[in-house]
């Protein structure tokens, strides 16, 4: 692939991954395709096989910044609590930092592609599974190093932990209203130090 249908491609899935995330696979026309990107159908799909082609990618390139910043949020500090308090503040400011994306991809794409797209559906479900094991890794490492300890195993703590981020970010999106976000995570930052902490 040339330098130019790089850059066309990349400009392609940066300019269409927030309309896909907000308006859905079956939401989202060839129309709203074209007008934002000022490129014809024609243009559109020479770079792509097809709308689900062009939809996972531009699932992928949301998710792909949500995870670099998971990452970079489980690398600060050293030790297992620290790196689980920054996540947590992570997701205090996530209705800001998805903003851009057209809101949380993972919620978004989820619960849109259930009923009418496997392959996005099964891509949101991977990821998930990745972010859980990021933190289930956290959680082990910690307990090896005599830093944490935990009351169930580390992927189950894990996965609750992330549901009710979850939920919350799914209460937040519903209501319109942060309070569901934040008060949560500040319960979760209690949770984290009852049930963890030596």
């Amino acid at each position: 692939m040339s330098k130019k249908a790089e850059r066309t491609t990349a400009y392609i899935i940066e300019t269409v991954a927030p309309i896909f995330n907000k308006h859905g696979y079956i939401g989202t026309s060839m129309s709203d395709l074209t007008e934002a990107t000022g490129l014809t159908k024609g243009a559109i799909y020479g770079n792509f096989e097809n709308k689900e082609a062009l939809a996972l990618s531009a699932f992928e390139h949301n998710r792909n910044m949500l995870l670099q910043a998971i990452d970079d949020k489980l690398s600060t500090g050293t030790e297992a609590l620290a790196r689980l308090y920054s996540l947590l503040n992570f997701y205090k400011q996530y209705d800001v930092f998805t903003l851009p994306m057209g809101g949380c991809p993972l919620l978004n794409v989820g619960v849109d592609a259930q009923g009418n797209n496997k392959l996005l559906a099964a891509a949101v479900k991977e990821t998930i599974k990745d972010i859980e094991g990021k933190i289930a890794l956290i959680l082990e490492n910690g307990a090896k190093q005599n830093e944490i300890k935990l009351p169930v195993p580390p992927l189950q703590f894990a996965k609750q932990l992330f549901t009710m981020v979850q939920g919350a970010v799914a209460m937040s999106t519903m209501t319109q209203d942060r309070k569901y976000l934040v008060n949560t995570i500040t319960y979760l930052e209690f949770l984290v130090k009852q049930e963890l902490k030596k």
